[in-house]
């Protein structure tokens, strides 16, 4: 809620807050971003907040904001320095939060998310990233295969992560390029088109008995050995 007022992205309309949950810092710094944004705070009953609220556990306050509006891939291309995300059907609206927080927090400056078998920036997905949804411009695209070879055309380096991916993460040479960090589904993975679209497929090398890591916590380490790279070339 902070990030969406600090932020200025998004419109607020109205922020309401319970009058049941006591007061603390956290709700009197949204208070006051709230009014300072000129943004009418209304003291309301919890009930009231669980009614309005579209996600679970709202913490005693909700907003009434303009939706998150979709960027372009284009206009993800034209960043400077591109360092993109690209989530290949990840359904799950608290990974695709997790993600995004990641994201932000590694330096990403875009995400893509395919229109069909993808979790959509629902409230959940919203409030799972954690105020990420804020500073993330975020593309959605008809086919995730098409928007890969869209960004291997402007020059962008497309890199898969699949369990059997011939180089580790850790040996990349081109994580300092504009590059697009591609993740697959919980389970399956990337699918078959997505991988064959991919120009490098890469690996994290895992110990012990399991095989594979949460989406999330992949999307965690492939973005910040990306900023670890970039942070050295620099």
């Amino acid at each position: 809620m902070a990030e969406l007022l600090r932020a200025g992205r998004r419109r607020v309309h109205q922020v309401f807050l319970s009058e049941a949950v006591a007061p603390h810092d956290r709700l009197e710094e949204i208070a006051d971003l709230a009014s300072a944004a000129g943004v009418t705070v209304r003291r309301v009953s919890r009930d009231r907040i669980e009614e309005m609220a579209r996600s679970e556990a709202p913490q005693g306050v909700v907003a009434l904001a303009a939706p998150v509006r979709p960027s372009q891939l284009d206009d993800l291309v034209l960043a400077a320095d591109p360092f993109l995300v690209v989530l290949d059907g990840v359904t799950d609206p608290h990974n695709l939060g997790a993600v995004m927080r990641s994201a932000v927090c590694a330096g990403a400056t875009g995400l893509v998310l395919g229109r069909h078998r993808s979790a959509p920036l629902s409230p959940a997905a919203v409030k799972a990233a954690a105020g990420a949804v804020e500073h993330l411009p975020v593309a959605v695209v008809p086919g995730i295969p098409a928007a890969l070879k869209t960004l291997a055309e402007r020059g962008i380096w497309t890199v898969g992560f699949d369990a059997a991916g011939p180089s580790r993460l850790w040996e990349l040479g081109v994580l300092t390029e504009g590059v697009a960090v591609v993740l697959g589904a919980e389970g399956r993975g990337l699918s078959p088109l997505t991988r064959s679209r991919c120009e490098v497929l890469a690996r994290i090398p895992m110990s012990g008995p399991l095989g594979s890591l949460n989406v999330s916590a992949a999307a965690a380490l492939a973005c910040f050995e990306v900023a670890r790279q970039r942070s050295r070339a620099n």
